[in-house]
């Protein structure tokens, strides 16, 4: 699998449970039809383990079967009507795109 993998945070008038509402509601309607999609995760983070790690709200993991996949899916008009959907909002993101290897596997 290829990822993309997001990393975001709510804009500041916005409650944690308003945006994890949004995020797997209203947008994620917006991020199932991109093409090549194989598998979404997303976590609402409920807290950080260090101070330095403090001010995300979730992440989400966008599965691909390759890199060429992913950038087809980040250049199509699914991707930019996502986009579009976010607007203006005022929180902050870190996208990064990146090969998966499985370290472990479900344990029993």
């Amino acid at each position: 699998m290829f990822n993309l993998v997001l990393l975001a945070a709510r804009p500041p008038e916005w409650t944690h449970e308003q945006f994890i509402d949004w995020w797997r509601g209203e947008h994620a309607e917006m991020t199932y039809p991109l093409p090549g999609l194989r598998a979404w995760r997303h976590t609402a983070v409920s807290s950080a383990l260090e101070p330095r790690s403090e001010g995300w709200d979730g992440v989400s993991i966008l599965s691909f079967d390759d890199e060429a996949s992913a950038r087809a899916a980040l250049e199509s008009e699914e991707w930019a009507a996502a986009v579009r959907h976010v607007g203006s909002m005022k929180g902050r993101r870190i996208a990064l795109l990146g090969d998966e290897r499985e370290m472990v596997g479900a344990r029993p």
